[in-house]
């Protein structure tokens, strides 16, 4: 896997990180860098370590799985990419509260980086740099989550249903861009 579809998939995986954030910068009175640090910490941080876990769990099957491990890469990475369409459509939003203490926050994190764990899986099968990858992933969910808080603080929750669409379709062209490639299709 190159460095550009690490890119976009750190991107995608940080679409749920991204939402919250913007929750949670729609709850602060005033905009507050140090709350907005944090929070990007946290997300990133999990964001970072859940591939980590996945890419262990990944190296553990691979010989079982090897011949078959671009359809488990389609596969997850589609379901994820169409869990994350189907979130995008709900009108609900996410409990609104200014809180970044350890409890909420790990919460959080963790809900947030799930579907993270399975693109670990995914980069283990495809012998990704799992140091690369996760540094990757981890700084740009860091900086959009940071973003998250700032553009919640000041215009509201437009931008999050479309942020969760738009990683959701980024995750599905992935997965299917590597299905293709393993089959000998050229792809883009």
């Amino acid at each position: 896997m190159g460095i550009i579809e690490i890119f976009a998939i750190g991107i995608a995986l940080a679409m749920d990180a991204f939402a919250v954030s913007i929750c949670k910068g729609l709850s602060m009175k005033k905009m507050n860098w140090k709350n907005a640090i944090i929070i990007g910490l946290y997300f990133g941080t999990f964001q970072a370590i859940m591939p980590a876990i996945g890419y262990f769990l990944g190296t553990t099957l691979s010989g079982v799985v090897e011949k078959i491990d671009h359809w488990i890469a389609f596969i997850l990475l589609s379901i994820i990419g169409g869990n994350m369409i189907k979130e995008s459509s709900n009108d609900e939003m996410e409990k609104r509260n200014d809180k970044i203490d350890f409890k909420t926050m790990i919460v959080l994190a963790i809900a947030t980086s799930i579907d993270a764990m399975a693109v670990g899986v995914t980069f283990a099968f495809l012998k990704t740099n799992l140091i690369l990858a996760i540094s990757i992933i981890g700084i740009i969910t860091f900086i959009i989550s940071v973003i998250g808080v700032i553009i919640g603080n000041n215009f509201g929750d437009k931008f999050q249903n479309k942020a969760e669409l738009t990683g959701g379709i980024i995750l599905i062209i992935i997965g299917l861009k590597i299905l293709l490639e393993h089959l000998g299709i050229i792809v883009f």
